[in-house]
């Protein structure tokens, strides 16, 4: 038996023709019987970085009887010379987090996922205590369970007043232990009551990991690091997956 919210993530590695260039995180959004890999924008499209890959791989698992056994699954960032990701934009400019609608009918027949659904969103208002608990799934400088193909978690807690667009963006921040790699991870917390309608699945999806929160007047030598991280509400997936 495997915990339901491991497998809502895929590893990601971003390719430009045959040559691999980073790794990074996505999790499966499901609404309306379509499916959509979310994943950073900045994981398909990076302009300061450079960063400018023609398609993606993700790793699926096709054999609900050995999770050791997987394939990789490639994803065109391009079709006709035109992007077919969507990404978000506020009154605020950009948001660090894109979709891409998979083609349900091109995935293995054997394909073991779980996906999270508007079900998981937060209703507008719902209250969130700050230092709540938190996992971030991802890959962390893209480490996972090789044997397995699994994801690994970071705990966080909510770090700023949720529900605030922290200096007027459209994120909340995290407290955890992050790296390279966790970009486009979930943000999720126990579902306080999963009741029926959340199924096998019973997390809230509050966020999208982003990327670490830091200072430039930080001094590299006598200063930490903040540890602090930038999570992406999640309620911009449904307005990215709108028909």
């Amino acid at each position: 038996m495997v915990e339901s919210v491991l497998l809502t993530t895929a590893r990601i590695i971003t390719f430009y023709g045959q040559r691999s260039l980073t790794n990074a995180s996505g999790f499966f959004f499901e609404r309306e019987e379509r499916l959509f890999l979310v994943t950073s924008r900045h994981v398909l499209i990076d302009e300061p970085s450079k960063h400018f890959p023609d398609r993606l791989e993700i790793e699926l698992h096709i054999d609900p009887d050995n999770l050791a056994t997987s394939t990789g699954f490639s994803i065109p960032l391009y079709r006709d010379e035109k992007s077919i990701w969507r990404q978000g934009l506020d009154s605020a400019g950009g948001i660090d987090v894109s979709v891409i609608e998979i083609e349900r009918a091109a995935l293995p027949a054997t394909t073991i996922y779980r996906a999270f659904t508007p079900e998981h969103l937060l209703r507008p208002g719902a209250p969130v205590e700050i230092g709540t608990p938190l996992l971030v799934v991802g890959f962390p400088l893209g480490f996972h369970d090789a044997l397995h193909h699994m994801p690994v978690v970071r705990h966080a807690v909510v770090a700023s007043a949720f529900g605030l667009r922290f200096q007027g963006e459209g994120y909340f921040l995290t407290d955890a232990r992050t790296h390279r790699g966790t970009s486009g991870a979930p943000v999720v917390m126990r579902a306080p009551d999963a009741g029926s309608v959340l199924g096998d699945l019973p997390w809230m999806l509050l966020g999208v990991h982003s990327a670490r929160m830091d200072l430039g007047t930080r001094d590299a030598v006598l200063d930490e690091a903040l540890g602090l991280n930038c999570a992406w509400y999640a309620d911009i997936l449904l307005t990215l997956t709108e028909r």
